[in-house]
This record gives C-alpha cells, structure tokens and sequence, in this order.
C-alpha cells in the first residue's frame, strides 16, 4: 500500500497532536501532504512555536523530526491538489484536531475548501478517515456531526490520552493519540506501551 496520507490541522486547541501525529508518521517513512487552515496557522505559532513562513514549514517539520517520510504543504484554497482527486493513491486522512467548523463541513459533504475536499474524496474512495475532535463539552450538533461523519466511514478519535503508561510529559500524552492514529492506518509505531493487562 502507498505510504501517503493527508494531514488536515484545523483550528482546535491541541496542535501538539497534530505535531506528534507528524512525527510519528515521518519515522514510519509516510508521506504526508499537509494541509493547514488559517486558525491552524495561529495555532502552530501559539501553541506550537512555530515562527517561520508557511511555505517553509515542510523543511522544519523533516528538519525537527527526521525519519525517512516527507512533508508536502497544499494550500486550503487549491482545489487543483493532488488530494482533491479520488484518483491519487493514498492510505487515508486524518484531521488533527478537528475543529467542529471543519466536522461540520465533512459531515454534510461541503467540500467548500481543500480540507473537506480531501475528506469527501476519503470517504467516497473507502479509505480511512480520522477525526480528532479536542472540543470540550460538546452539545448535540457536534455529537450528532460525528455520528453522521462516523456512518458515512469515518473513525471518530477524540483526543483522549491514557495514563496507564505513567505519562511523564506532555508528548508522552500527545503521543498516544498519535499512536492510535498511525494504528488505525496500519503503521508499526513505538509510541507508546501496549497495555499488559494484570
């Protein structure tokens, strides 16, 4: 299977498990094409310190986390992408986090940016499509959003980390999320311990 996935960062609080999620998928030799919305923008440099230009952000992120994959940044607004089009191959999507604006736009099919373009053309392929809502608490348009989302194939993967593998930063919290994420398309990771049980 081609090891190509779309990476969607939308405007949640939570950049971090966008950042690991990218991470975690460059040291498994993924391709990622990274496609970032204006408030995703604020968030990478607020709570992700990200200081330089857009178009210099898939050198950083290669730069800070190595491995064999690559970044490849699209712009929200070019509906000419190759993610745009059902017939480039690719394992799937994620959007991480997901903000309800954006849930909202994959739920009723939009389509009205790269972003909900990307995940109507997962989900018509029957390819993965992760969801990561950080919102908290939500009210019944989110809940019924995500069910809508889910039904039509995505996974619904909230933002919640464990504990039992005693986290000792926050990374640690950030990546099991992020292990979860690269389980659900298949990739081998070492993000964080399986659970042994008693």
């Amino acid at each position: 299977m081609l090891n190509r996935i779309t990476l969607a960062v939308t405007g949640a609080s939570g950049v971090i498990y966008a950042l690991r999620t990218i991470r975690g998928l460059l040291i498994a030799g993924v391709q990622v094409d990274l496609v970032v919305s204006e408030t995703g923008w604020m968030l990478l440099r607020d709570e992700g310190g990200y200081e330089g230009k857009r178009v210099e952000i898939a050198d950083y992120l290669e730069g800070e986390y190595g491995g064999d994959g690559s970044v490849r940044l699209h712009q929200a607004s070019d509906f000419a992408a190759p993610i745009a089009s059902g017939s480039v191959a690719s394992r799937g999507m994620v959007v991480v986090p997901c903000a309800m604006k954006y849930l909202s736009g994959i739920a009723v099919g939009a389509s009205s940016n790269l972003i909900e373009r990307a995940a109507d053309v997962t989900l018509k392929e029957r390819r993965p499509l992760v969801i990561v809502p950080r919102e908290t608490p939500m009210n019944l348009i989110h809940l019924r959003n995500q069910v809508t989302a889910a039904e039509a194939g995505a996974t619904v993967l909230p933002a919640n980390p464990a504990f039992y593998q005693k986290p000792e930063t926050f990374e640690d919290l950030a990546d099991f999320v992020a292990g979860r994420i690269l389980s659900i398309f298949g990739l081998e990771h070492s993000l964080y311990p399986s659970w042994k049980g008693e």
